[in-house]
């Protein structure tokens, strides 16, 4: 499947919207841009300023539409808590996850969204931070091109989780832009480089922003580009040198602890400092020595591009990790790559292209603007999508695994990681209890084999199936990642037609340590993991027979003699007391030998029902009865 030219079946709404101007976006953790085709060519649209980068910041005032761009970015200094940057950060996050990280007022009586507070009282969500921005870059473009908007594609990080890609798709609906697609941020890069023109080739896109990092390696084989594997970090980028600056800064100052107290017990100086430092940081690219005096502070400080450079070594060890995961998910080494390619605006430190170019072993492609590819990748794709080409197809991933939650708290994976999208997968499971009239299903995300370790996503019910026999009822669960990479489970009774579904839709989304923590955890606890699942299944079979059994020596233990009945509940009970216990391969050994002891009383009980059914019948009405039954079929356990 495609993420280029791909509509869900039977929908074709997308396509009917670019019937005049489409856009591409890049909301962008530092600045934001908008781009459209022109002439056969990408180009970003500048505003009125002649400047094509809007900085991603939004200032609020007490009455009047707040600011955005430059004249908001003045603000920072002046009103540090109602002049809003960088909030990608915060988007599709939760209030736990941002507390004592924020540099904001939040209301922290909000359930779980993370709710600014602004100038005038007001309160506003990372959503509408950012719907502020797109409208903005709205009209920015509906005045270059002379009319209204029919869609925009809008880029988001390739390792951001459904929450975060569904608050991004919120922010554009609500800007007023009709959001034709999500398109991954390293995608969008390889298409303004024109990688698509090349017949064959592999890539790795190594994209660090302001914010986030992204790392993806793509496959392109006779026109079909393939998002091999992905990973990244969504709290690493650009702002975290910046901030790493201004430590360097404190510590050479003359004022010492002093300077420092006084800089983070003043959130207005703080801001000042962190914009100077990001200066001293792009002068640092062409200089090999800065001198600065600092705002709030007397006295020179000197740093040069080695300081720098030591200063954000951890930072730059922190992409390593995620680049040799995507090479290891892709199956491939370095050496098997045809090129590198840097988007993102902090990719021009030399010393973060000197660490690529280590870690790939060979120098990066750099020759577009990295700050604008993006933006140009994704006009090319809304370009793709209005023209319908269909010389060009694009395979994109989904970065973590999601199943549902199984008798015993084990995890079925539905879709597993690095699965391309879009998708669709079934898988028919059954009812667990004679007389089940519904099921319970919890869609959970992650790498482990347990529900208690994976990120729960969302749950939902399906009540009035007809009470049969365990095992009669069929449930079609059906997991659909779409082209934004948003996920949609529906999950239908075949007996009975009844039917419900759900758009999973979390009201935060996963922190960056969570989803490095879900990687590792399941590459560290792999094998603990599957003796872990073989345990709680055997446990749950061991249940299933023990149960029956009880049942059918209640309703026809006569048909035992003494002795049968005292060797059958020794089983039942050594298999009872291998329940309790830890090893699955003896739980399976005591389920055969209880199935071994139990074979004749089956029997019995098969040959009384079978007496009962044809006393005072007919052979001809027998060999009817037999002829017309519905063979029956096994059915896995059903979701918990």
């Amino acid at each position: 499947m495609s993420l280029l030219q791909i509509a869900e079946p039977g929908e074709s709404r997308a396509r009917q919207a670019c019937h005049g101007r489409v856009v591409g976006i890049d909301l962008g953790t530092t600045h934001s841009l908008v781009a459209c085709v022109r002439d056969g060519q990408p180009v970003c649209l500048p505003g009125p300023d002649g400047e094509v980068l809007l900085p991603s910041v939004v200032h609020y005032r007490s009455s009047g539409p707040p600011l955005v761009g430059a004249e908001a970015a003045a603000m920072a200094h002046l009103a540090p808590y109602d002049t809003i940057a960088s909030v990608k950060r915060l988007m599709g996050r939760g209030l736990h996850d941002v507390m004592g990280k924020c540099p904001y007022r939040l209301n922290e009586r909000s359930e779980s969204v993370v709710r600014l507070r602004v100038a005038g009282g007001r309160e506003v969500t990372p959503v509408e931070v950012s719907a502020e921005i797109l409208r903005v870059l709205r009209q920015r473009a509906e005045q270059a091109l002379g009319g209204e908007l029919a869609g925009a594609v809008i880029t988001v990080p390739a390792y951001f989780d459904d929450a975060q890609r569904q608050a991004t798709k919120d922010a554009g609906r609500l800007a007023g832009l009709e959001v034709l697609r999500l398109l991954n941020e390293p995608t969008a890069a390889a298409l303004a480089y024109g990688l698509d023109r090349r017949r064959e080739g592999r890539f790795a896109v190594f994209d660090l922003g302001g914010g986030t990092f992204d790392i993806s390696i793509l496959d392109l084989r006779d026109g079909i580009f393939t998002v091999l594997a992905t990973a990244g970090d969504t709290a690493l980028g650009g702002d975290d040198m910046d901030r790493a600056l201004v430590e360097l800064i404190c510590a050479r100052h003359p004022g010492g602890a002093a300077f420092a107290a006084s800089v983070e017990a003043d959130p207005g100086l703080a801001r000042h400092l962190l914009l100077q430092a990001r200066q001293v940081k792009h002068r640092l690219s062409s200089e090999e020595l800065v001198r600065i005096t600092p705002v709030g502070g007397e006295g020179e400080v000197q740093i040069s591009r080695a300081d720098f450079e030591q200063a954000i070594a951890p930072l730059l060890q922190r992409t390593t990790l995620p680049c040799r995961r995507a090479l290891k998910d892709a199956g491939l080494t370095a050496a098997d790559l045809d090129g590198v390619v840097l988007v993102g605006g902090a990719t021009r430190v030399p010393a973060l292209r000197r660490h690529v170019a280590e870690l790939f072993g060979r120098p990066p492609l750099c020759d577009l603007d990295p700050d604008q590819v993006v933006a140009l990748g994704a006009a090319a794709q809304a370009e793709i999508i209005y023209s319908e080409r269909n010389d060009m197809l694009l395979v994109d991933v989904t970065p973590l695994s999601l199943g549902l939650e199984l008798m015993g708290g084990i995890v079925e994976k539905i879709i597993p990681r690095n699965s391309r999208v879009p998708t669709r997968a079934r898988q028919v499971f059954t009812t667990y209890a004679d007389g089940q009239t519904g099921f319970d299903l919890h869609v959970v995300q992650g790498e482990r084999e347990t529900a208690a370790d994976c990120r729960s996503l969302a749950r939902f019910q399906l009540r009035g199936i007809p009470p049969a026999a365990a095992g009669v009822a069929r449930l079609e669960v059906t997991f659909l990642i779409d082209e934004n990479g948003l996920l949609h489970v529906t999950a239908r009774e075949q007996t009975s037609g009844k039917e419900a579904s759900i758009q999973v839709k979390p009201s935060y989304g996963l922190t960056e340590e969570e989803i490095e923590r879900m990687l590792l955890d399941s590459y560290e606890h792999g094998a603990e993991d599957v003796a872990r699942r073989q345990l709680l299944e055997q446990r749950v079979e061991a249940d299933r027979i023990l149960n029956a059994l009880r049942a059918a020596l209640a309703a026809d233990g006569h048909l035992l003699e003494p002795a049968e009945r005292a060797r059958l509940d020794e089983a039942a009970a050594a298999l009872a007391a291998a329940r309790e216990g830890q090893d699955h391969r003896l739980i399976a050994e005591r389920i055969q030998a209880l199935d071994r002891a139990s074979q004749e009383f089956a029997q019995r009980r098969m040959d009384q029902s079978l007496s009962r059914a044809v006393a005072g019948r007919s052979l001809h009405d027998v060999e009817r009865a037999v002829h017309l039954q519905e063979p029956a079929t096994e059915g896995e356990p059903c979701p918990g």
